[in-house]
């Protein structure tokens, strides 16, 4: 990818409203992510989900946790958060094995009936 002026700020504003809105709501940085690489940047899906990935592996959202931690004391539920971080690490590795072997098309479709069933689960729910 060409480093650009316009890239650069691309990057600036996905970044940020990416990380914006995972503190704020705690979606995943990937739902905000790889929909703004495919449009802004042009990337494929698989490029996209692999950047969106490759994002995240500093300290994900350290600074995030901390906040709720502090905030609210007992919030997290540590022995939780590590059993499903070390089967999210295990997973993580299953599912990028799994789309690297599914069609450019097919993934890009599975990822926004995925993100439909949840907006519309999110609109119509209580």
């Amino acid at each position: 990818m060409k480093m650009t002026l316009t890239t650069i700020i691309t990057l600036i504003f996905i970044g940020l409203l990416a990380g914006i809105l995972s503190g704020l709501v705690g979606v995943g940085g990937g739902i905000i992510m790889v929909p703004l690489f495919v449009l802004f940047l042009g990337l494929t899906q698989h490029n996209a989900q692999g950047l969106s990935l490759a994002v995240m592996l500093p300290p994900v959202t350290f600074l995030a946790v901390y906040n709720y931690h502090k905030a609210g004391g007992g919030s997290i539920d540590w022995k939780v958060a590590l059993i499903v971080s070390t089967l999210f690490i295990i997973g993580g590795f299953i599912g990028s094995k799994l789309a690297l072997q599914i069609d450019q098309r097919m993934l890009k479709k599975i990822f926004g009936v995925m993100m439909l069933v949840v907006a519309i689960k999110l609109i119509f729910s209580k």
